[in-house]
């Protein structure tokens, strides 16, 4: 293991490469919400917060922007109704 120089010294943090910090940063949510932080950004907009999450809120609805769910559950009724139409094989052993 090399040996390595122990500073006793810390160097000072450069100046003038830091962003700005706002202590009161604005973010607001699509449902309206506002949440104050501290941000290297003075104001953010969001599409969904803990106020309006299924998550958080215990409400059971969906947030399906492209269709998904309902493609999922196309496959699923269609994959049943596979199930219940399929033939039996000739080779299906009677018991």
């Amino acid at each position: 293991m090399p040996y390595r120089k122990r500073r006793d010294t810390i160097s000072p943090m450069k100046s003038d490469i830091h962003p700005i910090y706002f202590p009161q940063a604005k973010i607001t949510c699509a449902c309206g919400n506002v949440i104050r932080v501290g941000s290297a950004k003075e104001n953010t907009e969001v599409e969904i917060c803990s106020n309006c999450h299924p998550f958080f809120t215990g409400k059971g609805r969906l947030i399906d922007t492209s269709g998904r769910v309902e493609k999922f559950k196309a496959r699923q009724a269609k994959k049943q109704e596979l199930k219940v139409k399929k033939p039996r094989s000739p080779r299906a052993k009677k018991n």
